[in-house]
Protein backbone atom coordinates (compact mmCIF):
# COMPACT_ATOMS: atom_id res chain seq x y z
CA UNK A 1 0.00 0.00 0.00
CA UNK A 2 1.40 3.39 -0.95
CA UNK A 3 1.73 6.24 0.86
CA UNK A 4 1.73 9.80 0.02
CA UNK A 5 3.02 12.29 2.73
CA UNK A 6 3.39 16.69 2.46
CA UNK A 7 6.69 17.92 0.16
CA UNK A 8 9.11 17.90 3.40
CA UNK A 9 11.40 20.89 4.94
CA UNK A 10 14.25 21.61 3.58
CA UNK A 11 17.10 19.64 5.96
CA UNK A 12 20.27 20.17 7.38
CA UNK A 13 21.75 18.58 5.13
CA UNK A 14 20.23 20.67 1.92
CA UNK A 15 21.92 23.45 3.56
CA UNK A 16 25.13 21.91 3.61
CA UNK A 17 25.17 20.30 0.07
CA UNK A 18 24.09 24.28 -1.44
CA UNK A 19 28.13 24.80 -0.76
CA UNK A 20 29.95 25.88 -3.96
CA UNK A 21 26.15 25.66 -6.02
CA UNK A 22 23.06 28.03 -4.72
CA UNK A 23 23.50 31.34 -2.00
CA UNK A 24 21.78 30.56 0.65
CA UNK A 25 19.12 32.82 1.74
CA UNK A 26 18.09 33.08 5.73
CA UNK A 27 16.40 35.70 7.59
CA UNK A 28 15.24 35.38 11.34
CA UNK A 29 11.57 35.01 12.17
CA UNK A 30 10.09 34.65 15.50
CA UNK A 31 6.33 34.68 15.14
CA UNK A 32 3.71 32.56 13.08
CA UNK A 33 2.07 35.46 10.94
CA UNK A 34 6.18 36.58 9.65
CA UNK A 35 7.38 32.98 9.76
CA UNK A 36 4.19 31.87 7.00
CA UNK A 37 5.14 35.47 4.85
CA UNK A 38 9.14 34.80 4.90
CA UNK A 39 8.98 30.80 4.37
CA UNK A 40 8.31 30.71 0.50
CA UNK A 41 10.95 32.85 -0.31
CA UNK A 42 13.83 31.44 2.15
CA UNK A 43 15.91 28.16 2.91
CA UNK A 44 16.36 28.55 6.31
CA UNK A 45 14.49 30.74 9.32
CA UNK A 46 16.72 31.33 12.10
CA UNK A 47 14.92 31.75 15.16
CA UNK A 48 17.32 34.15 16.97
CA UNK A 49 17.77 35.21 20.08
CA UNK A 50 17.85 38.58 19.03
CA UNK A 51 14.30 38.25 20.03
CA UNK A 52 15.62 39.71 23.14
CA UNK A 53 16.42 43.20 21.27
CA UNK A 54 13.73 42.96 18.61
CA UNK A 55 11.08 41.88 20.52
CA UNK A 56 11.32 42.71 24.34
CA UNK A 57 13.44 45.60 24.21
CA UNK A 58 16.61 44.09 26.00
CA UNK A 59 20.01 46.08 25.50
CA UNK A 60 21.78 42.43 24.72
CA UNK A 61 20.63 38.80 23.82
CA UNK A 62 21.96 37.68 27.58
CA UNK A 63 18.55 38.30 29.26
CA UNK A 64 16.99 35.97 26.62
CA UNK A 65 15.62 32.20 28.15
CA UNK A 66 15.50 28.70 27.18
CA UNK A 67 11.78 28.88 28.16
CA UNK A 68 11.50 32.19 25.79
CA UNK A 69 13.50 30.39 22.74
CA UNK A 70 11.30 27.32 23.24
CA UNK A 71 8.17 29.56 23.09
CA UNK A 72 9.46 31.54 20.04
CA UNK A 73 10.49 28.30 18.19
CA UNK A 74 7.27 26.66 18.27
CA UNK A 75 5.61 29.80 16.81
CA UNK A 76 8.02 29.63 13.75
CA UNK A 77 7.16 25.92 12.94
CA UNK A 78 3.53 26.40 13.05
CA UNK A 79 4.05 28.97 10.49
CA UNK A 80 6.86 26.75 8.14
CA UNK A 81 6.64 24.51 5.58
CA UNK A 82 9.29 25.11 3.34
CA UNK A 83 12.37 26.58 5.25
CA UNK A 84 14.63 24.59 7.29
CA UNK A 85 14.44 26.41 10.65
CA UNK A 86 16.95 26.58 13.20
CA UNK A 87 16.56 27.71 16.93
CA UNK A 88 19.27 29.31 18.83
CA UNK A 89 20.54 27.81 22.06
CA UNK A 90 20.42 30.97 24.72
CA UNK A 91 23.31 32.23 26.65
CA UNK A 92 24.04 30.14 29.39
CA UNK A 93 21.56 27.27 28.21
CA UNK A 94 25.17 25.38 26.37
CA UNK A 95 28.41 26.57 27.69
CA UNK A 96 28.70 24.84 31.34
CA UNK A 97 29.50 21.77 29.71
CA UNK A 98 28.73 19.34 26.38
CA UNK A 99 26.28 17.72 28.62
CA UNK A 100 24.70 20.95 29.58
CA UNK A 101 24.48 21.84 25.69
CA UNK A 102 22.88 18.75 24.61
CA UNK A 103 19.67 18.56 27.31
CA UNK A 104 19.48 22.20 26.11
CA UNK A 105 19.32 21.11 22.43
CA UNK A 106 17.33 18.39 23.13
CA UNK A 107 14.21 20.05 24.42
CA UNK A 108 14.47 22.87 22.33
CA UNK A 109 13.95 20.10 19.29
CA UNK A 110 12.12 17.65 21.08
CA UNK A 111 9.37 20.92 21.81
CA UNK A 112 9.64 22.89 18.86
CA UNK A 113 10.13 20.64 16.27
CA UNK A 114 13.10 22.58 14.82
CA UNK A 115 15.70 20.77 12.46
CA UNK A 116 18.48 21.74 14.78
CA UNK A 117 20.00 24.70 16.91
CA UNK A 118 22.95 27.15 16.67
CA UNK A 119 25.38 28.21 19.29
CA UNK A 120 28.41 31.10 19.38
CA UNK A 121 31.49 30.44 20.04
CA UNK A 122 35.26 28.85 18.04
CA UNK A 123 37.44 26.78 18.97
CA UNK A 124 36.66 26.36 22.83
CA UNK A 125 32.97 24.88 21.70
CA UNK A 126 34.55 22.63 18.71
CA UNK A 127 34.47 19.52 21.43
CA UNK A 128 30.78 20.58 22.50
CA UNK A 129 29.58 21.08 18.53
CA UNK A 130 31.34 17.27 17.84
CA UNK A 131 29.51 16.03 21.24
CA UNK A 132 25.92 17.08 19.66
CA UNK A 133 26.71 16.23 16.08
CA UNK A 134 27.37 12.70 17.43
CA UNK A 135 24.12 12.76 19.20
CA UNK A 136 22.08 13.36 16.30
CA UNK A 137 21.61 17.77 16.84
CA UNK A 138 22.49 19.17 13.78
CA UNK A 139 24.69 22.63 14.76
CA UNK A 140 24.91 25.91 12.99
CA UNK A 141 28.01 27.75 14.43
CA UNK A 142 28.52 31.04 14.87
CA UNK A 143 32.31 32.74 14.55
CA UNK A 144 32.97 36.56 14.34
CA UNK A 145 31.28 39.28 16.38
CA UNK A 146 29.22 37.10 18.93
CA UNK A 147 26.70 38.90 20.57
CA UNK A 148 26.01 36.77 23.89
CA UNK A 149 29.87 37.62 24.68
CA UNK A 150 28.76 41.52 24.50
CA UNK A 151 30.12 41.89 27.83
CA UNK A 152 33.60 40.85 28.04
CA UNK A 153 34.11 41.65 23.81
CA UNK A 154 33.71 45.09 25.08
CA UNK A 155 30.41 46.01 23.00
CA UNK A 156 29.38 45.36 18.91
CA UNK A 157 32.15 46.06 16.71
CA UNK A 158 33.21 44.63 13.50
CA UNK A 159 36.03 42.19 13.98
CA UNK A 160 39.47 40.99 11.93
CA UNK A 161 41.24 43.95 11.68
CA UNK A 162 44.42 42.68 13.35
CA UNK A 163 46.50 39.94 12.19
CA UNK A 164 45.76 38.48 15.75
CA UNK A 165 41.87 38.94 15.24
CA UNK A 166 42.24 37.53 12.14
CA UNK A 167 43.90 34.23 12.53
CA UNK A 168 41.72 33.98 15.46
CA UNK A 169 38.75 33.81 13.46
CA UNK A 170 40.12 31.34 10.83
CA UNK A 171 40.66 29.12 13.76
CA UNK A 172 37.25 29.06 15.15
CA UNK A 173 35.62 29.49 11.50
CA UNK A 174 37.93 26.02 10.85
CA UNK A 175 37.56 23.98 14.52
CA UNK A 176 33.93 24.15 14.15
CA UNK A 177 33.05 23.13 10.65
CA UNK A 178 35.84 20.76 11.45
CA UNK A 179 33.79 19.29 14.49
CA UNK A 180 30.59 18.93 12.55
CA UNK A 181 28.56 21.92 11.97
CA UNK A 182 26.85 21.86 8.77
CA UNK A 183 27.43 25.81 8.28
CA UNK A 184 28.68 28.39 9.96
CA UNK A 185 27.31 32.47 10.59
CA UNK A 186 30.17 34.87 9.96
CA UNK A 187 29.16 37.82 11.90
CA UNK A 188 30.67 41.55 11.80
CA UNK A 189 33.75 40.28 10.41
CA UNK A 190 36.12 42.42 7.96
CA UNK A 191 35.60 41.13 4.18
CA UNK A 192 38.94 40.21 3.43
CA UNK A 193 38.90 37.80 6.13
CA UNK A 194 34.96 36.67 5.47
CA UNK A 195 36.40 35.93 2.02
CA UNK A 196 39.00 34.16 2.76
CA UNK A 197 37.23 31.69 5.43
CA UNK A 198 34.25 30.87 3.38
CA UNK A 199 36.95 29.88 0.37
CA UNK A 200 38.80 27.04 3.23
CA UNK A 201 35.46 25.41 4.05
CA UNK A 202 34.13 22.81 3.23
CA UNK A 203 30.41 24.18 4.59
CA UNK A 204 28.30 26.85 3.99
CA UNK A 205 29.09 30.25 5.81
CA UNK A 206 26.62 32.46 6.28
CA UNK A 207 27.22 35.73 6.20
CA UNK A 208 26.09 39.31 8.24
CA UNK A 209 28.62 41.90 8.26
CA UNK A 210 30.72 39.94 6.44
CA UNK A 211 31.00 39.43 2.60
CA UNK A 212 29.48 39.71 -0.23
CA UNK A 213 31.47 36.01 -1.41
CA UNK A 214 30.41 34.22 1.81
CA UNK A 215 27.97 31.49 0.33
CA UNK A 216 24.36 32.74 1.89
CA UNK A 217 23.46 35.65 3.74
CA UNK A 218 21.22 36.29 6.98
CA UNK A 219 19.62 39.59 8.80
CA UNK A 220 17.07 39.97 11.01
CA UNK A 221 13.82 40.25 9.52
CA UNK A 222 12.93 43.97 11.31
CA UNK A 223 15.99 45.28 10.36
CA UNK A 224 15.56 44.27 6.95
CA UNK A 225 11.72 45.87 6.98
CA UNK A 226 12.58 48.60 8.64
CA UNK A 227 10.34 47.46 11.25
CA UNK A 228 13.06 48.03 14.12
CA UNK A 229 14.09 51.62 13.99
CA UNK A 230 16.27 52.05 17.18
CA UNK A 231 19.40 52.09 15.18
CA UNK A 232 20.73 50.37 11.89
CA UNK A 233 23.88 48.89 11.79
CA UNK A 234 25.76 49.37 8.76
CA UNK A 235 25.89 46.02 7.22
CA UNK A 236 21.60 46.29 7.36
CA UNK A 237 20.18 47.56 4.02
CA UNK A 238 16.21 48.22 4.40
CA UNK A 239 14.38 46.19 1.54
CA UNK A 240 11.31 48.16 3.16
CA UNK A 241 10.39 50.78 5.29
CA UNK A 242 7.15 49.66 7.38
CA UNK A 243 7.66 51.27 10.56
CA UNK A 244 6.20 54.61 9.66
CA UNK A 245 3.54 53.00 7.57
CA UNK A 246 2.45 51.15 11.04
CA UNK A 247 2.41 54.77 12.65
CA UNK A 248 0.95 56.11 9.76
CA UNK A 249 -2.25 53.54 9.63
CA UNK A 250 -2.21 53.61 13.63
CA UNK A 251 -2.41 57.41 13.71
CA UNK A 252 -5.40 56.91 11.04
CA UNK A 253 -7.42 54.76 13.10
CA UNK A 254 -6.94 56.59 15.99
CA UNK A 255 -8.25 59.71 14.18
CA UNK A 256 -11.72 57.33 13.00
CA UNK A 257 -12.19 56.09 16.42
CA UNK A 258 -12.32 59.27 18.29
CA UNK A 259 -14.21 61.10 15.60
CA UNK A 260 -16.85 58.69 15.47
CA UNK A 261 -16.27 57.56 11.62
CA UNK A 262 -15.14 53.77 13.00
CA UNK A 263 -16.73 51.33 13.41
CA UNK A 264 -19.34 51.72 10.38
CA UNK A 265 -22.62 50.63 9.85
CA UNK A 266 -20.50 47.78 7.34
CA UNK A 267 -18.97 46.72 10.41
CA UNK A 268 -20.78 45.96 12.83
CA UNK A 269 -23.52 43.01 13.14
CA UNK A 270 -27.40 43.19 12.50
CA UNK A 271 -30.10 41.77 14.02
CA UNK A 272 -30.79 38.46 11.49
CA UNK A 273 -34.87 39.06 10.53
Amino acid sequence: MSTHSKQKRLTTASIRAMKGKDRVVCLTAYTTPIARLLDPHCDLLLVGDSLGMVLYGMETTVGVTLDMMVAHGRAVMRGASHACVIVDLPFGSYQESKEQAFRSAVRLMQETGCDGVKLEGGEEMAATIAFLTARGVPVFAHVGLMPQLVNTAGGFRSLGHSDEEAAKIRRDALAVAEAGAFAVVVEGTVEPVARDITASLGVPTIGIGASPACDGQVLVSDDMLGLFNDFMPRFVKRFANLGPLVSQAAEAYAEEVRTGKFPAKEHTFQPKR
